[in-house]
C-alpha cells in the first residue's frame, strides 16, 4: 500500500487502549459480556438516550435499526413498499438495509454548503407512502434537526439517524443520533472513537430496546427482560435456547467494547484536537493563498457544534473538470484523500442493478458535491505545525500546478 506523509488515518489504538484490550485477553472472556454492557450504559448516558446496544460495525447498526423498524413486535412498524427518504450523499450500508427489507428509498438532494439533506427537497418528496426519514449526518455536520423533527411529528414518521460519521456532534447542544427513534454509530478505525470495528444503536423506547437485543443475537430471548415470561409460557423448551424473534449474529467482541469504552473517556479531548487540526490547516492555507480562487472549505451548519470526521473541501466550479488531476497531484504530494462519502450514490452501478432509480431523477446538488468535493483526514491527536503547514501548502501547490 502507498505510504502517505499525511494519511487519512494515523494510528488510533493508544497505550491505554492496549492495556484494556490485554486485560480482556488475559481474562479469557473475549466474547460479549460485562464490559460490553457497561460500555453500552456509558454510551447511552453520553448520547443522552435511554438505551444503547453495541454491535460489530456501524453497518450492522444500520441493519439493526432498519430491522427493528420493520419487526412484527413493533407497534408502529414498516411494511414492504413503504417509502424512506434518504439523502443522495450516503454510504452503501445506509441504503442496503432499506432495500433488503423491501422498503422503497426515495433520494433527497443535499445542500452543497453543508453536504447534508436539503429540507426544501425533503418536503417536496414526502408522499402518502412516506414512513421514514433516514438522516445521514455527513462528516460531523448535520441538517436542521428542528425542521426535520417538526416534519416527523406532523407526518407521524419514523426517524433514523445514521450518525456513523458524527459521534460527538451537537445540534443546539443535543447530541446527533438522539433526535430519532434510532441513532446509529460506527467505531471503525477512522472514526471519532475507534475499536477497529464496532458500532452502536441507541433508542429511547424499552420495547425497541428489547427488539434490538433479540435481533442482535439470533432472536434469542435471554438478553431481554422478558426471558422469565417465555420460560414459564414454554416450559417444555430448554430455557437456554428460546427464540422469540428473527435475528442475526451482530454481537461485538468484549475486546472491542473495552477499547471503545476507553476511547469514549477521551472523546472530548479528541474533539478539541480534531478541531484544532482542521482550523489550523484552513488558517494556514488562507494566510498563504490570500487570493485563493480555486477551493473552499465546508463549514458547520447553523446551530451545529461539529466533531469533524474529516476536512471536506469543494473545488471552485471553474476548475471542477480538473478534479481527477487535482486529486492525483494532492496524493502525489503525500496527502491522502477520499470522496465525500461515496459521492452522488445514484451514480453507482448497483442503483441500476437493483432498479432504484427507474424514474431517472436527478440530484443537482448531490452531483455538484460529487463533481467538486473531496476530503482529507484529521488526526485525533494534535498534529505538529510543520505537518499542518505541509498539508496547507500541498493543497495550494496541487491546485496551482494543475490549474495555472
Amino acid at each position: 500500500m502507498k505510504k502517505y506523509k499525511y494519511p487519512l488515518i494515523y494510528p488510533r489504538i493508544y497505550r491505554s487502549d492496549k492495556k484494556e484490550g490485554i486485560k480482556v485477553i488475559e481474562s479469557g472472556q473475549i466474547t460479549m459480556s460485562k464490559i460490553t454492557k457497561d460500555f453500552e450504559k456509558r454510551f447511552a448516558r453520553y448520547i443522552g438516550s435511554k438505551y444503547a446496544v453495541m454491535v460489530n460495525s456501524g453497518s450492522s447498526a444500520n441493519l439493526l435499526a432498519t430491522a427493528a423498524s420493520c419487526n412484527p413486535l413493533r407497534k408502529k412498524k414498516l411494511n414492504i413498499g413503504d417509502e424512506v427518504l434518504i439523502p443522495g450523499i450516503c454510504w452503501s450500508t445506509s441504503l442496503w438495509p432499506l432495500v433488503q427489507y423491501g422498503l422503497k428509498p426515495i433520494f433527497v438532494d443535499v445542500d452543497v454548503d453543508t453536504l447534508n439533506m436539503n429540507i426544501d427537497d425533503l418536503k417536496k418528496k414526502i408522499s402518502n407512502k412516506t414512513k421514514v426519514i433516514f438522516c445521514v449526518h455527513v462528516l460531523g455536520n448535520s441538517s436542521n434537526m428542528n425542521e426535520i423533527k417538526k416534519i416527523v411529528k406532523e407526518k407521524n414518521l419514523i426517524l433514523i439517524e445514521d450518525t456513523c460519521e458524527s459521534l460527538g456532534s451537537n445540534f443546539n447542544k443535543k447530541k446527533l443520533g438522539s433526535f430519532g427513534d434510532f441513532g446509529t454509530y460506527s467505531f471503525y478505525y477512522s472514526h471519532q472513537i475507534s475499536s477497529g470495528e464496532g458500532g452502536m444503536v441507541v433508542c429511547n423506547s424499552k420495547d425497541d430496546y428489547e427488539i434490538l437485543l433479540a435481533l442482535r443475537a439470533h432472536g434469542w430471548s435471554r438478553d431481554g427482560s422478558k426471558h422469565k415470561y417465555y420460560k414459564k409460557r414454554y416450559p417444555k423448551l430448554d430455557e437456554r435456547f428460546i427464540f422469540i424473534n428473527l435475528g442475526y449474529n451482530l454481537r461485538p467482541l468484549e475486546i472491542q467494547a473495552a477499547i471503545a469504552r476507553n476511547q469514549l473517556k477521551q472523546i472530548n479531548n479528541f474533539k478539541i484536537n480534531r478541531k484544532y487540526n482542521r482550523d489550523k490547516i484552513i488558517s494556514l492555507f488562507q494566510k498563504k493563498y490570500k487570493k485563493n480562487s480555486f477551493l473552499s472549505f465546508v463549514e458547520n451548519s447553523k446551530h451545529v457544534d461539529c466533531n469533524w470526521f474529516g476536512l471536506p473541501i469543494l473545488i471552485n466550479n471553474k476548475f471542477k473538470h480538473k478534479k481527477k488531476m487535482i486529486i492525483k497531484e494532492i496524493e502525489n504530494l503525500g496527502v491522502e484523500t477520499r470522496p465525500i462519502i461515496s459521492g452522488n450514490f445514484l451514480n453507482q452501478p448497483a442503483i441500476k442493478l437493483l432498479k432504484l432509480n427507474d424514474k431517472k431523477i436527478k440530484l443537482k446538488y448531490s452531483q455538484e458535491v460529487d463533481d467538486r468535493g473531496f476530503f482529507i483526514g484529521i488526526n485525533t491527536q494534535k498534529s505538529s505545525l510543520k505537518i499542518l503547514n505541509y498539508v496547507a501548502e500541498s493543497l495550494g501547490k496541487a491546485f496551482i500546478k494543475v490549474c495555472n
